[in-house]
């Protein structure tokens, strides 16, 4: 089976669809088949996603992508602080 790659919007939208299934009685087997994902990629997404909002979400995404970018920033400064250490010190 094809492995699909979901957005933030398109996950919360099927956790909030399965919860309204789950509320009118279905049982969870029904909901995670009514939204095509298995139930461990239904459990990992309510996990993660279960309490947020869409934009809360949207937020979250940027973030983690902003940290990203700056942790790849620090890292490079910090190779050009050490080499510079070993230039300065005549070790090169």
């Amino acid at each position: 089976m094809a492995r699909k790659i979901h957005t933030t919007e398109q996950i919360i939208a099927k956790l909030r669809k399965a919860e309204l299934l789950i509320a009118d009685g279905k049982s969870l087997d029904e909901a995670v088949k009514a939204i095509e994902v298995n139930r461990l990629t239904y459990y990992r997404w309510k996990k993660e996603f279960g309490s947020l909002k869409l934009d809360q979400a949207r937020r979250m995404k940027e973030l983690e992508k902003e940290n990203i970018r700056l942790k790849k920033l620090v890292a490079n400064q910090a190779l050009d602080i050490d080499i510079l250490k070993k230039i300065n010190k005549g070790n090169y």
